[in-house]
């Protein structure tokens, strides 16, 4: 009796240790990649439990089209620059469709089917808030509103506060259809790292100030484009995210809130993939597979 009683302590154990180690950031990561494995395409995946610290990075350093992931790094600018008094984010613009190319200073304009957010076209010529271009450049990807946002703020100061913040690797040369740089090569770039760590200073209240980091979430929380990280998530989490998408492209990353208080860092990107609906249904579904994997924990 004593053997069996000692048998079966010893199976449940085994079993209780099984169960405990069920959930790892390797296990996760293995999921992950046997996910991606079948699909076609070249992705990379950043996560992190803001809490533990825990990490899962895959190719977290690959270089991609930043697409309009670049937005966040512009929108963080310009609350530096706000913040150092250079201007107010209730100072007025004019709305303009007339930018210089990086390559030889020429001029070019936006064509506004290419632009998510049409409504700002019927504004040109009149004044608008810079915390609505702000806003519109995130929430609506608007491109106009990001061209003259960088125009006021310069590229080379985003990318020098990118390097503060430790983001080595994002780019920002230039604003959208700057067709000239883009025939050069000259795009904007990220990776899937550098976006990681953005988020977590944003979610942490170390960029800038507290009260701009609030600022800045309450922006990524009412984004518009939904279909990746959101999208297979309980309607009740809240995420504080941007997108970024050309042909091609497809990437998003941001902030995930939990109900239960818990929050963590996920960033997607991919490229290269052939079924653009299959590869948002998919990058969703990794998405689902982070969240569920921090709701066992």
């Amino acid at each position: 009796m004593v053997r069996n009683s000692t048998l079966f302590i010893f199976i449940l154990l085994i079993m209780t240790s099984a169960c405990n180690n069920i959930d790892t950031p390797a296990l996760l990561k293995e999921q992950i990649l046997t996910e991606l494995s079948s699909h076609p395409g070249q992705y990379a995946v950043a996560f992190k439990d803001l809490a533990s610290g825990e990490e899962v990075l895959i190719n977290e350093k690959a270089v991609f089209h930043a697409a309009s992931t670049m937005k966040t790094p512009v929108m963080i600018e310009v609350l530096k620059q706000a913040g150092q008094g250079r201007f107010l984010l209730t100072d007025s613009f004019i709305v303009k469709n007339e930018f210089k190319s990086i390559v030889d200073s020429s001029s070019y304009q936006l064509d506004s089917t290419e632009d998510s957010d049409k409504d700002i076209y019927k504004q040109l010529g009149q004044s608008v808030p810079l915390d609505q271009l702000v806003r519109n450049m995130i929430i609506k990807s608007s491109n106009l509103s990001t061209n003259m946002v960088i125009e006021l703020v310069g590229a080379s100061n985003v990318n020098n506060t990118m390097r503060e913040l430790g983001a080595k690797d994002i780019l920002v040369l230039r604003g959208v259809e700057d067709s000239k740089a883009f025939d050069k090569g000259l795009n904007n770039t990220t990776t899937a790292r550098d976006l990681m760590i953005i988020f977590e200073k944003i979610a942490k209240d170390q960029v800038v100030s507290k009260q701009a980091c609030q600022l800045m979430r309450g922006i990524l929380l009412d984004q518009h484009f939904n279909a990746i990280l959101p999208a297979k998530l309980p309607k009740d989490v809240q995420v504080a995210h941007k997108t970024g998408n050309i042909t091609g492209v497809e990437h998003d990353g941001g902030i995930v809130y939990m109900k239960n208080g818990k929050s963590y860092v996920l960033v997607l990107l991919s490229k290269g993939f052939q079924d653009e609906a299959g590869n948002k249904e998919m990058l969703a579904g990794i998405s689902k597979m982070v969240y569920d994997y921090e709701s066992r924990k």
